[in-house]
């Protein structure tokens, strides 16, 4: 695993970290996505969380730890969270401090299934998230199905929304109906601090990206704070 932070710029603190699976060469997630089929992926969803969880402890992390999970890997939502509470319960890792991401780049086949295994998660005490949210396949009909903790405005639309009317728009009706639903928002793969200041007059707080911080394997990275 490789570990890039998410903060809060209101207070120049770590909000969370996401937990973004790597080789053991330390070769990139789409080589290892790749990979990935019918026959492996339940074991693969597994070995990830409980790998990210093991890290997170070892790491000494006292932030959310952010764990992007395979909603079709989940079989029965509570039995499938079994090994993740093990895994927290054998390495000491508070459960409250866990987030789990689903991928808006997933077709789910099946959306009420993916409202039990939130619902389920919630039920546990941990925070629920929708990553890439805007490039996917289901977009706002996603969000009126079940409501997350957090959504991630996908990076497609932060890139360069300085510089362009249309996403800013879109951004900012984002931002309303999160705003009046209670659900936090995140902008990852901000990369300049053109983008970062435009997002922060939107009013968004919470940030992911090269600006701040690549990730880093199997370690934490260095924060870079841009002024304001």
């Amino acid at each position: 695993m490789a570990f890039q932070p998410i903060v809060d710029v209101r207070n120049r603190e770590i909000f969370a970290y996401e937990a973004l699976v790597r080789g053991i060469d330390g070769s990139g997630a789409a080589e290892i996505l790749s990979q990935i089929n019918d026959d492996n992926r339940y074991q693969f969803d597994q070995t990830c969380r409980v790998k990210a969880v093991s890290l997170a402890a070892q790491l000494g992390i006292d932030s959310y730890v952010s764990i992007n999970f395979l909603p079709n890997a989940v079989y029965e939502p509570a039995a499938c969270i079994r090994t993740t509470l093990e895994a927290a319960q054998q390495h000491r890792f508070p459960t409250s401090q866990l987030i789990f991401e689903i991928t808006e780049n997933e077709r789910v086949v099946d959306k009420d299934h993916l409202k039990r295994i939130m619902q389920e998660y919630r039920r546990r005490g941990f925070k629920t998230a929708i990553d890439d949210f805007g490039a996917g396949y289901s977009g706002l009909n996603l969000l009126a199905d079940f409501q997350p903790d957090i959504i991630k405005l996908d990076m497609a639309l932060v890139r360069q929304i300085d510089t362009s009317p249309v996403r800013h728009a879109i951004v900012q009706g984002i931002l309303g109906v999160c705003q009046a639903l209670s659900i936090d928002v995140i902008a990852e793969g901000v990369e300049t601090h053109a983008e970062y200041r435009s997002l922060r007059a939107l009013g968004v707080h919470y940030f992911q990206g090269y600006l701040f911080a690549r990730p880093a394997f199997e370690q934490l990275p260095t924060v870079s704070w841009p002024a304001d």
